[in-house]
């Protein structure tokens, strides 16, 4: 039984990404070493890395996915709400066959795509190389790298922006184009809605951290793993390595609309996730599944967001907002890359 959402209105939320081709395939450790990989990576693809797509194509049973985190996020989203359309999102792809099969996979979730398209470049891809229970993520963002904010200033998206009531962005999105997650965040400050940011990579913080700190005023929720909050305090400075800590300091970050403190909301794996507030931090115990059960992590971190804006859309309470989150990533690593099968069993 999952959550009705009738009184969901289409656009509510907007996400800005990179619209990425998930090349999956289950690959030997010897594979990750050829390329300096190491298992659980997620990293941008460097001139050695770029023979891997068609090795995985040519040489391994490769599965095509609707990828990129935030248009994973908003598929998951949808899934849960049952509801075409509720959310938009906006990135950048190629002319090409890729480009198509993306927006048939995302158009199938019920995402409503508005991609700019560049001509000049293929549609970006990402390589995840998945070692048992493990996945290293090489993404080549190619024609994502090239998103620009004029896109979101032509007068059809920008109506898309100026209506929705909630807004979503991956710290991926900050190695592309931080005018236009700048553009975003001012919409969602003038207009007094939330806006919600994700700390995505470790190599987030410790390459994109002026981006990233002049983002984070206008963040209302910031999402993060364990190592993705231990590399923010490391480019911070912080001397500790207390997760509870970091989230406290992140917290405590300025904020330019102190009448909505901002929230982090840092996941531990199968340890609990922690809901840090200003006065308090709250724990939520994750359902821990047998290894027999787990077939890929791949999306774990998207699925719990994905799960998590599905109930935060509907007004619900956060607790409701992180057991759906927990929910969804729990199924979704029961599932081979960021999929999901059947109808979604959550219940409040």
């Amino acid at each position: 039984m999952s959550t009705s959402s009738n009184n969901v209105r289409e656009g509510i939320l907007v996400g800005c990404g990179n619209p990425l081709l998930d090349i999956s395939a289950n690959v030997p450790m010897n594979f990750l070493d050829r390329y300096q990989m190491k298992e659980d990576d997620a990293i941008l693809a460097e001139d050695r890395h770029m023979p891997i797509y068609r090795e995985l194509v040519d040489g391994y049973q490769a599965e095509f996915l609707a990828g990129g985190s935030v248009q994973n996020s908003l598929r998951i989203a949808q899934w849960i709400l049952g509801q075409p359309r509720v959310a938009v999102f906006f990135g950048c792809v190629g002319e090409d066959d890729y480009a198509q099969r993306l927006k048939e996979k995302a158009a199938a979730a019920g995402l409503d795509v508005h991609y700019q398209v560049n001509r000049g470049q293929p549609t970006g891809t990402c390589a995840v190389l998945i070692t048992g229970t493990h996945r290293s993520l090489c993404a080549n963002l190619a024609a994502a790298n090239h998103f620009t904010i004029d896109h979101l200033e032509q007068p059809a998206n920008k109506a898309l922006v100026d209506n929705a009531k909630y807004y979503y962005i991956s710290g991926f999105f900050l190695t592309v184009n931080p005018p236009s997650i700048m553009h975003v965040a001012e919409t969602a400050h003038a207009k007094q809605r939330p806006f919600l940011m994700n700390l995505s990579a470790p190599f987030i913080s410790q390459f994109f951290m002026a981006p990233l700190m002049a983002a984070m005023p206008y963040v209302d929720i910031i999402f993060g793993n364990e190592a993705e909050a231990h590399a923010f305090a490391t480019g911070q400075g912080w001397p500790t390595d207390d997760l509870r800590e970091i989230g406290k300091r992140i917290v405590g970050l300025e904020k330019l609309n102190p009448s909505r403190p901002r929230i982090a909301i840092l996941t531990q794996g199968c340890d609990p996730v922690l809901l840090i507030q200003k006065d308090s931090v709250e724990e939520f115990p994750v359902t821990r599944l047998a290894v027999h059960e787990i077939v890929d992590t791949n999306g774990a971190g998207d699925a719990f967001v994905g799960g998590f804006l599905s109930q935060f859309v509907q007004g619900k309470s956060l607790d409701v907002c992180i057991r759906c989150g927990n929910y969804a990533a729990g199924h979704i690593i029961q599932n081979p890359g960021c999929t999901y099968s059947g109808s979604p069993q959550f219940v409040e």
